[in-house]
């Protein structure tokens, strides 16, 4: 009954720290105390600390301001010289550029055929380009509904719209990046290194799967309905570059070199430290020690008598444990089994010990599932995809994604490329 309660209640109280979970599924009111010693200095930045102010920006209006006569009430001021530019940034009050194309028909003075003039390509939508941008980067880029989107088109923008209308600009946004999204395709599957990862994403409350290869430039996303070998080849192609990965059985078959995401067996390792069983606990402590030691290496390479020496504790490690019936056991047989993809990090460069890169992508898709409750379409499914590899490739680039999507409406309601060179 003991063990039994003691398993029980692991899976009650297991965090992200000891689990999988995302740091989403944390309660805040559960969260442990970090043990630091007393501090005599005050909250906040200390003495010497190097503040970040605000930005120089280029002025639109530059005002001297002088200094007042002197108490001593003699003399002028000399040498007068600037010492401190005070800025002062503020939002100009927003005037929309509405444009009206009559129409004009008339009959043929030779046939009688009534002539209709047609409304010129480029403006047939019925909102402008940096508008239909800026509605796609409230929809995509930061998750807002379309009743959100709705209000503040209305209360900011002073343009009432419908949200048929709002659904019709996030389509033209969705249809205007897809060569963006190809393009992003293709550079992800000629990467040397993949991070990939995937979590539930639900269509029509149907349970999906969301998937992403992030690479050191791009971010691909993929939503497919399954968690399957067929998905994990949809998402990849051709690619046969180096795989960053946790344990799941369908990265375990790579043919190529693999390396598998410590973080996660470091935090199996510490939710098997926590454990009541001393002999449990112990073999946690010692292998946790050793994957972090391991974990430590990406940053400062270990000589050769530190690799031997921790190579031997690792095997001692696996050998004392590996033949136990509990969870000790089942952790050493997959350090046994997992043993080649340890420590390619050490071996191939631009390889990083973790699976972060992959999870820090998906970090906003769980955040968007949870606001929205996954999407109701195909269409939406394809939205989602399409708007999530776009932003996160411009954050991993240092571009402004708005601009990007200003182009790509632009080009798309003229009938033209967009600019991609900014993705190479």
């Amino acid at each position: 009954l003991e063990k039994q309660v003691e398993t029980l209640q692991g899976r009650v109280e297991k965090t992200s720290q000891t689990s999988s979970k995302p740091p989403s599924s944390d309660s805040p009111f559960n969260k442990p105390q970090r043990k630091r010693g007393p501090s005599s200095g005050k909250r906040g930045g200390q003495k010497g600390h190097r503040g970040q102010g605000p930005q120089l920006l280029s002025p639109t209006e530059v005002h001297l301001i002088e200094p007042g006569p002197c108490a001593c009430g003699h003399g002028k001021l000399v040498s007068l010289e600037p010492y401190y530019t005070h800025q002062v940034v503020e939002l100009p009050p927003i005037e929309m550029d509405i444009q009206h194309f009559i129409l004009h028909q008339g009959s043929c003075s030779g046939c009688g055929r009534i002539l209709k003039a047609q409304i010129p390509s480029a403006h047939q939508a019925g909102y402008g380009p940096r508008l239909t941008a800026l509605v796609g980067q409230l929809a995509g880029m930061h998750r807002n509904s379309r009743r959100l989107i709705q209000d503040f088109c209305h209360s900011v923008l002073k343009v009432p719209v419908s949200l048929g209308a709002v659904q019709k600009m996030i389509d033209r946004v969705s249809n205007a990046i897809l060569p963006h999204y190809e393009a992003i395709a293709t550079l992800a599957r000629q990467a040397t290194v993949g991070y990939i990862d995937e979590t539930p994403w639900y269509c029509q409350n149907a349970l999906n799967w969301l998937w992403t290869l992030s690479t050191d430039t791009v971010s691909l996303y993929l939503i497919h309905p399954n968690r399957s070998k067929e998905a994990f080849a949809a998402l990849i192609e051709e690619w046969e570059g180096i795989l960053v990965s946790d344990g799941y059985g369908v990265y375990q078959d790579w043919v190529n070199h693999r390396q598998t995401c410590l973080a996660h067996l470091i935090r199996t390792a510490r939710g098997l430290s926590e454990k009541t069983d001393r002999a449990l606990a112990a073999c946690g402590n010692w292998a946790l020690k050793e994957l972090q030691t391991l974990c430590h290496m990406a940053k400062a390479p270990p000589t050769v008598g530190q690799w031997g020496a921790w190579y031997a504790r690792f095997g001692r490690l696996i050998a004392s444990n590996q033949d136990r019936k509990d969870d000790a056991g089942r952790l050493a047989r997959r350090l046994q089994r997992e043993m080649a993809s340890l420590w390619v990090f050490l071996r191939e460069n631009g390889v990083e010990p973790t699976n972060n890169r992959a999870e820090r992508a998906l970090r906003f898709a769980v955040l968007w599932r949870k606001c929205s409750s996954g999407t109701d379409s195909d269409k939406g499914n394809r939205w989602v995809e399409r708007a999530l590899s776009l932003r996160q490739t411009c954050r991993q680039l240092g571009q402004s994604v708005f601009e990007v999507l200003v182009d790509a409406v632009t080009t798309s309601f003229q009938g033209r490329q967009p600019d991609l060179t900014w993705l190479r």
